[in-house]
């Protein structure tokens, strides 16, 4: 049917061609173009180009598709009126291109960079900036014109499949850190698309769940980050997520992609679907939601109909087309730059190196055991994530990357003698594994199985006491996209806690340390183990040079600064979430039986967020819940002291000044965070701490002393008020608590702040009554 459109278009514009001479975009006023374009120009443009037996297949559009091979999307071009196609394409660690392409010995490597929960570690928006500054160049470089990253849907639960891809459960970390990355990716001229626009927080039938969430905690939480990255990003483009949000397609949404996002928030981009997402192309065009990605015959076809039987108005389907068009405007491919298809991948993969190390949160660090002692040479690795490193998650979210470093591989880099024996014993383990989950049908895009931990004997461990200095016990994750992780994916398993008892116990008997690496994309279980080892180092997922840059923090080439960016629970059943997120008690997930709370299995077709503005250290520390280890914290190789902390108030904005001071012996960075306690919080069902502002310090030297500078305005102090449908900040006595994390409070500052009221839209609302948390 396309083809059909598509000759109908071109007889089209062989009759305008008669004529004078079209308008082209970009020399005449864009209200020109569009009145010069035929209804069917106008629905490819609203419509991407579809994906390779998902659509049309005349030789426009799959010639449009291979301009850049690999690419998640591309838009119709329209030649005669100057309107190029442009190139959309995957992600946030790094952009996703194939490699290689048919008849072509060149190669198309793309930079692996950290994952998202390793950069929002960082804290450090500059650096942040920096690594986007890397992506976008990559981006430019290999002929791409948006780059769909970043996401950055909050952490409502440990479990979610993508949550390597976001960065935080608050929503002030979210939003900065995202921010910084979309101004380091569009300082190249090339787009960045955010997402999922919006409460995206599970992949279990993430295109059929209802997220049913209050609006205060819409606002607050889960759509605060999103109004934080637009307002000082500004991202050239979002992206509307797949679920409902209270009983709408967020992409058939005007409550949320017009009276929100564009009216209060001033965004006066472009809005495109994640792929495949929504069901009525009508509707989404209403919405607001300008372009359908990949695209099909069926919208296509829809579109016209709704033009022709009166269901769509033109008028706004000429507003879905200029936005587009300025989006164009702005492009490489409009500005005909001439991409070279060679970045400078040696130049990235120094940046993905460096920021790794920045983002690694040292959990643990008993008597001094890192950074590893000078006389330390010889190194047993444990574990086979040691010897196979994940770089990143899986999905749209992977990158196609030509080498990742593995920590054996780093450890050697950096002069240590990692024991052959004990190196052949896993690999040869390792490449069976590898061979027996091969045999197994995946289906595409899914994520990999890891290799079940291999179980080593007494007499094995005692030999590589006997022959080595140290030992190193790695424990791997990996999680995607389309599924979410199981209850057995949090915790670990028999043969990883086996294999960490009986290492640690042979090493401590003999007087020798034992360190573990975490090398794992979101939370896992930490309480019943982490007495065993010296220290834990949690790397994260590193990129590509993921080795390399946890051996510059194990030798002490570099001193880790990174701090959590979420709560670890004592166990999977703390979070507050946990009664409404889609396992059975046996910790699996099950999307085929849709009965609610009927035997093991919660619903699927809904989630109810009951526990509401409660998400992470908002719940555990209102509700003085025990944790693993808590929000913001993470240890250095050296120390810092913080002294003469002091606030001002001007005009509504409260500025909190401290120095820090490295009273170490080693050169280290801090993360200064900044919580804000309300007056009556408990009794006006408030959080007992919320952050509102962070900094983090240069490298200081010991003895070296840094000048802190925090502000906050009043109204980033204000709760929203469904009833009255306003942001309303309480008179009263604040606390500004200067912290290491949210349970080390290094000072306490008191403020009294002035009443206010400011009224929002009173939009999506709940349909179905919730039985909230309160304190």
């Amino acid at each position: 049917m396309k083809k059909q459109f598509f000759s109908a278009a071109v007889v089209a514009a062989a009759l305008c061609a008669c004529g004078p001479s079209a308008p082209q975009l970009g020399q005449a006023p864009i209200e020109d173009v569009i009145g010069a374009m035929t209804l069917e120009e106008k629905a490819h443009l609203v419509v991407g180009t579809g994906m390779a037996g998902s659509s049309g297949d005349s030789a426009v559009i799959g010639e449009t598709r291979n301009i850049v091979p690999g690419a998640a999307g591309t838009t119709y071009p329209i030649e005669r009126l100057g309107i190029p196609a442009v190139v959309l394409a995957d992600g946030p660690a790094g952009l996703r291109i194939n490699p290689t392409r048919e008849g072509d010995t060149a190669t198309y490597y793309c930079t692996h960079f950290p994952i998202g929960t390793l950069l929002a570690s960082t804290w450090n928006t500059d650096l942040v900036e920096s690594v986007g500054k890397s992506i976008g160049n990559e981006v430019l470089e290999y002929g791409a014109d948006v780059l769909l990253a970043p996401a950055l849907n909050i952490h409502r639960n440990p479990l979610c499949g993508r949550n390597f891809e976001y960065y935080s459960e608050d929503p002030v970390v979210s939003g900065k850190i995202a921010a910084a990355y979309v101004r380091g990716v569009q300082s190249n001229g090339v787009g960045t698309s955010i997402k999922h626009f919006a409460v995206n927080n599970q992949e279990t039938n993430r295109t059929g769940v209802d997220a049913r969430v209050s609006q205060r905690a819409l606002r607050e939480i889960y759509l605060k980050g999103f109004e934080i990255a637009v307002k000082e990003g500004k991202p050239w483009t979002v992206m509307s997520s797949y679920n409902y949000l209270n009983g709408i397609y967020t992409s058939e949404n005007p409550e949320l992609l017009n009276t929100m996002l564009r009216d209060e928030w001033g965004f006066t981009g472009m809005v495109m679907t994640d792929w495949f997402g929504g069901k009525d192309a009508v509707a989404q065009m209403k919405a607001g939601n300008d372009m359908l990605q990949p695209g099909t015959d069926k919208q296509y076809e829809a579109i016209i109909a709704g033009v022709n039987e009166d269901k769509l108005d033109v008028a706004v389907l000429d507003a879905n087309v200029k936005r587009i068009l300025e989006m164009i405007l702005q492009t490489p491919h409009f500005k005909g730059y001439k991409y070279s298809n060679k970045p400078d991948l040696k130049a990235h993969a120094a940046v993905t190196r460096q920021s790794a190390t920045e983002g690694m949160v040292l959990l643990k660090n008993q008597a001094n055991a890192l950074p590893l002692a000078k006389e330390v040479k010889n190194v047993a690795l444990f574990g086979c994530t040691s010897y196979d490193f994940v770089a990143g998650g899986t999905g749209s979210g992977n990158v196609n990357h030509a080498y990742v470093v593995s920590l054996l591989d780093g450890l050697k880099n950096a002069g240590y003698t990692v024991d052959e024996g004990l190196k052949n014993t896993y690999e040869t383990y390792i490449k069976a594994e590898q061979e027996r989950i091969a045999k197994q049908k995946k289906a595409w895009f899914m994520p990999d199985e890891r290799p079940v931990e291999m179980e080593l004997t007494t007499a094995q461990i005692q030999e590589q006491v006997a022959k080595n200095d140290v030992a190193l016990i790695t424990i791997g994750r990996t999680s995607g996209e389309f599924l979410d992780r199981k209850v057995a994916d949090f915790n670990l398993s028999k043969a990883e806690k086996q294999l960490l008892q009986n290492v640690t116990r042979a090493f401590h008997a003999a007087g020798k340390k034992a360190i573990v690496v975490l090398n794992i994309g979101d939370v896992i279980e930490t309480a019943s183990w982490k007495a065993m080892p010296d220290a834990i180092l949690c790397a994260w997922q590193a990129g590509q040079e993921g080795g390399n840059s946890v051996a510059d923090v194990l030798s002490g080439k570099a001193s880790p600064s990174g701090k959590l960016p979420m709560t670890f629970p004592v166990q999977f059943e703390d979070a507050a979430s946990s009664d409404n997120f889609p396992v059975d008690v046996e910790g699996n997930i099950d999307i085929t039986n849709k009965d609610l709370k009927k035997g093991n299995t919660r619903n699927v077709d809904y989630t109810d967020y009951e526990e509401d503005i409660y998400v992470g250290y908002r719940y555990f520390d209102s509700f003085n819940k025990q944790v693993s280890y808590p929000f913001g914290y993470g240890l250095s190789y050296t120390t810092f002291k913080y002294d003469n902390p002091t606030i001002e108030a001007s005009n509504g904005l409260y500025t909190v000044r401290v120095d820090v001071t490295n009273t170490g012996k080693v050169s280290g960075k801090e993360v200064v965070q900044l919580y804000v306690s309300a007056p009556d919080a408990a009794k006006a069902n408030k959080p007992a701490k919320e952050l509102k502002a962070f900094a983090k310090t240069a490298e200081l030297k010991p003895g070296e002393k840094a000048s802190i500078v925090l502000t906050v305005n009043a109204k980033d102090l204000a709760s929203f008020d469904a009833a009255t449908s306003s942001w309303t900040v309480s008179e009263g006595e604040y606390k500004f608590l200067v912290g290491a994390s949210s349970r080390d409070i290094k000072a306490t500052l008191k403020a009294n702040v002035a009443a206010s009221t400011e009224k929002a839209n009173d939009i999506l609302k709940p349909q179905q009554e919730l039985k909230l948390l309160k304190r």
